[in-house]
């Protein structure tokens, strides 16, 4: 399944599993414990898409890395 979060004006797809709406639900707060994170919004930037297993976020890179935030 898919859905799109916006984080600092930017939108990103989240693509998670069937029965995982809770962890896709607390994403955005776990986002907003970093937006005094500069270095993470400035990575922001670049995040092409996230995908969710189990309550780990996955952001995929433009680049093809990866940054793991552990969510619930």
């Amino acid at each position: 399944m898919m859905k799109s979060i916006t984080y600092k004006n930017r939108s990103v797809p989240v693509f998670y599993p069937p029965g995982q709406e809770e962890a896709v639900r607390l994403l955005p707060d776990k986002l907003k414990e970093y937006e005094l994170n500069f270095d993470f919004r400035k990575r922001w930037k670049r995040i092409a898409s996230v995908e969710m297993s189990r309550d780990v976020a996955i952001f995929q890179y433009n680049d093809g890395t990866k940054l793991y935030l552990e969510v619930g």
